[in-house]
């Protein structure tokens, strides 16, 4: 007897901020089924990222959709959502003397969104910087942590109160394409489906092989970070998260720690990514000649992956060559910031709606996230 396949109307592939936050917006696109390979939704990069606003951050589609995302965040107006999703940290951009072109280059780029700050005031913002490290600094006071559980929980609720259907343990095998409906099969059944939204991460080049689609040459790209216990007397309260101007390392206190990283971007293969001991003894060294702090001990250590195209901006869009294949995916590091904007964007694309005007008029468009605008002529 031949397997029973379910119909939908949207099949969406991935429960990570992506494909929750898309389903969560297909309000008016009939019956949804969000699919997660893992047991959990979230468990690989929305899961250990730690997010920041700012919209100082990342080239200008994300900036846009960034600021798109601010009236969400800033009142998000959801029944699951208890409590502020943003909490005021600020983001300071540290340069020694031989960084003065990158500082010059990132305020001329990001304007009147940043202050710049002498040594002493950057200090003046966090002691803990080494005097004979610090030469300048750039300042965005608005940059807020993100509560990123929260949000996340926020559309797989707001999901599943629309009647949403969400399979975990639902690795996607096959995939096959009759001219009317994508046919999906899983572990946990056969599903079909006349639109199919590729919200896999860093496997999205991997579900689009299986759909016989070309590319789109996203590449997965590992990132560490660590938790290390502060020195005695120094609880970090109040400071903002620091980056050195050409994205070498981060520092941000984090629940009485510090959570630190090199900022690396090593290519991977798609995985369930751990953290590389080359990489944590770099962190260590960048933190530790940036900072008076000597690290002796590494309460935890983990790695996520980011993944990207050339042009790190995110692919958003029906496929130019397979029908009703639908493509969200390549958002690297501001997946969790762009997030309430992005969702809004993809699911009008995804339903034939217009784009919300308010993401129009911050300089978004159709075109400029296409996946065909990465397709290259032989």
């Amino acid at each position: 007897m031949s397997e029973q396949i379910e119909d939908f109307d949207v099949i969406v592939i991935g429960a990570g901020i992506a494909g929750a936050s898309i389903a969560a917006e297909l309000k008016s696109a009939g019956r949804v089924l969000l699919l997660e390979a893992e047991n959990q939704p979230g468990y690989h990069t929305t899961g250990r990222s730690a997010a920041l606003y700012t919209q100082a951050y990342g080239p200008p589609a994300i900036r846009a959709l960034t600021r798109a995302s601010w009236p969400f965040y800033d009142d998000p107006q959801s029944a699951y959502i208890d409590h502020p999703l943003l909490h005021q940290r600020g983001v300071l951009f540290v340069a020694r003397a031989d960084q003065m072109k990158a500082v010059e280059a990132l305020r001329a780029e990001l304007g009147n969104t940043v202050q710049l700050l002498n040594a002493k005031e950057t200090q003046k913002l966090v002691p803990m910087l080494r005097k004979e490290y610090v030469a300048q600094g750039l300042f965005d006071p608005l940059a807020a942590d993100i509560d990123v559980a929260a949000l996340h929980q926020h559309y797989l609720k707001s999901f599943r109160a629309m009647g949403g259907d969400l399979r975990t343990n639902a690795t996607v095998q096959t995939m096959a394409y009759d001219g009317a409906l994508w046919a999906v099969k899983t572990p946990q059944g056969r599903f079909q489906a006349p639109v199919v939204v590729n919200a896999a991460g860093a496997w999205a080049d991997e579900i689009a092989n299986l759909a016989g689609a070309a590319p789109v040459g996203l590449v997965p790209k590992r990132r560490t970070a660590l938790l290390l216990t502060p020195p005695e007397n120094v609880t970090g309260k109040g400071w903002p998260m620091v980056v050195d101007i050409e994205e070498q390392f981060y520092l941000k206190p984090d629940a009485g720690k510090l959570l630190v990283s090199p900022a690396d971007e090593t290519p991977s293969a798609p995985c369930d990514a751990q953290p590389d001991e080359m990489d944590v003894a770099i962190c260590v060294d960048r933190i530790e000649n940036a900072f008076d702090i000597s690290v002796r001990r590494i309460d935890h250590k983990w790695a996520g992956l980011r993944s990207f195209v050339a042009d790190k901006t995110p692919v958003c869009g029906f496929d130019p060559d397979k029908a009703g294949f639908f493509w969200l995916a390549g958002q690297g590091g501001y997946g969790i910031q762009s997030a309430p904007a992005l969702a809004r964007f993809a699911a009008a694309l995804v339903q034939g709606h217009d784009i919300p005007q308010d993401i129009i008029a911050e300089g978004v468009t159709a075109d400029a996230l296409s996946p065909e605008r990465l397709r290259t002529t032989a």
